[in-house]
């Protein structure tokens, strides 16, 4: 549960004086899909006196709501009505944090760090009302209570985010062909020559490590490191959930490889958690890296919502990682995020959430759901236009699981994603669609919701399940013939920096958005 921001904090804050960011942030665009016209490398953004009191009424608007929610906490009781309240108490102090980054200027300023941390601090408030929604009367009780202070929240967040959205940051180096320059030189060179670094403790079952339980060596974590701390997780099956707090900074988790090292749990919907406090793994700490092992939710496909990873990390990667589940396997929740070599299979909605992600050369794997359901692969939770996020998919392979394909791909309906809110973004780029995926490609979420808002787009995917004839006619469907679209949507211009030059087939350079 999160813990209320002291009072001589927020004082501290609210009295400090407007920082120079430099320079003006560009007019956003109109069109959806886009972010609008970067800034030149090397610029910076001054905020208006009204962006800066904007965010100070918001820190204090969210300091006020949380002790209500707090209020509510001692009578929570538990169940479902507790993790909702602890939920909503845990979302305001992330929206608390990104906010004090945008006031402060991150110690640089940069457009693009601005935008991702005031794009993320606009969803939470979302999140906390879902959970109350699906409390139970109590909940919903609580939530006619608070949902006008959450609506204020958000309103506050988003006259701010119409500022600075549609200025660009600094345009950032790669360091190797699949490494974001933010990573480390010495992570980067780890990453990519598939190295073991020196760890700084060991998990193993057999009592032979430092901990025999991943969540006691988070725990054991520095709080906010400044270096990297490496957890070596052995081999073995480790049934816990497991929680890497917003302080746990840095922190990296080595397994023994798919299959080999695997975090496994069983929390769902249907069993009384919310689906945000069901993942088996949840990440809120910064800079986090994970790498060669398996995140899995077991609750299996009647119990509907089971999170296998949520992240809130920012500037996070996930290399040569597995994430199993049916329903909500993955809930890319917010912030910056990079998916690369990894196998992501579920059925309903199983990559989900209102991050900036980009998954590159993965395996993305429908299986079999429950007989009434269709299967759609996305829920892109993108709710205002100025928002930096989506989901970008590149080079990654759109296919059938053993289970799907044995029951037969036509038993089931599977689709590319649906637009869970107003102005849900993904893409698939110069991917294998397989057969598996339906003629229309996209799935609506209610009659005509969104169709005009969302941005849904694919270029240059090959395999029988990539024919735009049969396409849906949303106006918000965009079959990318343009090479300069869908250069929007690679890493250097989607995620705060060159995340990938495109290996095969995509005439792109380390410059194309500088």
């Amino acid at each position: 549960m999160a813990t209320t921001t002291p009072l001589f904090l927020l004082l501290l804050l609210l009295s400090t004086p407007a920082m120079c960011l430099e320079p003006q942030c560009t007019t956003p665009t109109k069109d959806p899909g886009h972010r609008g016209k970067p800034s030149q490398a090397g610029s910076y953004f001054v905020p208006s006196p009204s962006f800066v009191s904007t965010l100070k009424s918001t820190l204090e608007q969210i300091s006020k709501l949380t002790s209500l929610v707090s209020s509510f906490a001692r009578h929570a009781g538990g169940g479902r009505l507790a993790f909702a309240v602890a939920d909503c108490l845990e979302l305001l102090d992330l929206s608390f944090d990104e906010l004090t980054w945008t006031l402060s200027g991150g110690g640089e300023g940069k457009p693009s760090d601005l935008h991702s941390w005031l794009s993320a601090a606009l969803g939470n408030q979302d999140t906390c009302k879902e959970s109350l929604s699906d409390a139970g009367a109590a909940g919903r009780f609580i939530a006619k209570l608070v949902f006008s202070e959450l609506d204020r929240v958000t309103s506050l967040v988003s006259d701010g985010l119409r500022e600075i959205a549609g200025a660009g940051g600094k345009q950032r180096r790669l360091m190797g062909p699949n490494i974001p320059e933010w990573v480390s030189a010495q992570d980067g060179r780890l990453l990519l020559a598939g190295q073991r670094p020196a760890v700084d403790v060991v998990v193993a079952q057999d009592g032979t490590g430092n901990y025999t339980t991943v969540a006691a060596a988070v725990e054991a974590a520095p709080t906010e490191s400044g270096r990297r701390y490496v957890i070596y997780v052995k081999k073995g099956v480790y049934r816990e959930n497991v929680e890497i707090k917003k302080g746990k900074w840095n922190l990296m988790l080595i397994g023994d490889g798919m299959g080999q090292t695997v975090i496994s749990g069983n929390r769902s919907f249907v069993d009384g958690w919310t689906t945000y406090r069901s993942a088996t793994l949840a990440v809120a700490g910064k800079g986090f890296i994970c790498r060669d092992l398996t995140v899995e939710n077991t609750a299996g496909p009647a119990k509907h919502q089971a999170v296998a990873l949520r992240s809130d990390s920012d500037l996070s990667v996930f290399y040569r990682c597995e994430f199993a589940g049916y329903q909500d396997t993955l809930y890319a929740h917010s912030l910056r995020q990079f998916f690369r070599d990894c196998y992501i299979s579920g059925t309903v909605d199983f990559i989900f959430g209102n991050a900036a992600a980009v998954f590159q050369n993965s395996q993305i794997l429908s299986r079999r759901p429950l007989p009434e359901q269709k299967n759609t692969i996305t829920a892109q939770g993108r709710k205002d236009p100025n928002q930096n996020t989506g989901f970008s998919f590149h080079l990654c392979n759109v296919s059938a699981a053993a289970d799907l394909v044995w029951a037969g791909t036509n038993s089931t309906a599977t689709y590319l994603g649906r637009p869970w809110k107003q102005y849900s973004r993904a893409v698939f780029m110069e991917s294998y669609i397989g057969l598996v995926i339906q003629a229309e490609g996209w799935l609506e979420w209610a009659g005509d919701f969104a169709i005009e808002t969302l941005y849904y787009g694919e270029y240059m995917n090959t395999g029988p399940g990539s024919g735009l004839a049969g396409r849906v006619k949303w106006p918000g469907f965009h079959a990318m013939l343009d090479k300069a679209e869908a250069a929007n949507f690679t890493v250097a211009a989607f995620i705060d920096g060159n995340l990938w030059i495109p290996a095969t087939g995509v005439k792109y350079t380390a410059d194309l958005t500088v």
